[in-house]
């Protein structure tokens, strides 16, 4: 598969302080990547670098075989979006306004506004200027100003931090079409749940290093100490191995009817960053 990103022993200091010590990963053309970790891991860091809007201490970082810190010239920044912590937006001017400009920036024809602001649930909100929106409002403007030239590479950095559970699972719904048209995704987040909803890879990373990284799947099953969960009529929960010593346990309890759910009672990606890190996702 072709790397969309490449980072070879990557390392930022600022001053006395270690941002990023000697981080190796690829990220393959069409893949959804999650850089995932506690505030002040690191994962900020690593976008303005592989951005362009930071220059590593040492270490390689590269972007379409591109160098990162050659990403801002020419043809090259159109083919990446960006979403950051910086809103770059006119406050006196509306939703709709703003968007024409960016149109105008990145050469994009105005007919494209109305699909993403669809795409981020604002359609009956384009005339309310920037200055009187909500911080969740805000973030999905910043979403469909990033989304208007479709890149070929979206780098989104805590993308539906201030969202509620309705206007998060129509960002993740837009994202999962883009990522299906072909767009790469690097993906930061503190939330297990998001990534492992969005996903296909993801890497742990704790005071600005890598701990570990693979699948979601492959993480709960290595993790999980294979056991079920066996929830039963009279109300009583029963936790089992999933091997030969209680298979006719469970056997009689289904002859029984006395089964009301049953379920594997695998790790969630934050109970494993946990315990990898010995650090809480705050």
């Amino acid at each position: 598969m072709e790397n969309v990103i490449r980072v070879e022993a990557l390392a930022k200091v600022f001053g006395n302080q270690t941002a990023l010590e000697n981080v190796d990963f690829q990220v393959e053309k069409g893949e959804t990547f999650g850089f995932l970790g506690p505030s002040g891991a690191g994962k900020t860091t690593t976008i303005k670098i592989l951005t362009g809007q930071l220059m590593q201490t040492s270490g390689e970082a590269f972007v379409f075989n591109i160098p990162t810190s050659e990403l801002k010239k020419g043809m090259h920044r159109k083919r990446v979006g960006v979403l950051t912590d910086n809103s770059g937006l006119y406050e006196r001017l509306s939703i709709h306004d703003n968007l024409k400009l960016f149109c105008d920036l990145y050469e994009v024809p105005r007919s494209r506004i109305e699909e993403v602001l669809d795409m981020v649930n604002l359609t009956n909100e384009k005339k309310k200027a920037v200055s009187k929106l909500s911080k969740g409002m805000l973030q999905r403007v910043l979403l469909a100003r990033t989304f208007l030239h479709e890149p070929d590479l979206l780098f989104l950095d805590e993308p539906t931090s201030a969202l509620d559970p309705t206007n998060s699972k129509q960002i993740h719904d837009s994202l999962r079409r883009m990522n299906e048209k072909g767009t790469t995704i690097f993906l930061t987040t503190h939330d297990m749940t998001e990534a492992e909803t969005l996903c296909n890879r993801v890497a742990f990373l704790n005071k600005g290093k890598i701990q570990l990284m693979d699948e979601p799947k492959k993480l709960r099953r290595q993790y999980s100490d294979n056991t079920v969960i066996i929830e039963l009529k009279d109300g009583r929960e029963l936790k089992r191995t999933s091997g030969p010593e209680h298979a006719q346990e469970i056997y009689q309890y289904m002859m029984d009817d006395q089964i009301v759910s049953i379920h594997s009672d695998e790790p969630t990606l934050g109970d494993i960053f946990v315990d990898i890190t010995g650090r809480e996702l705050v």
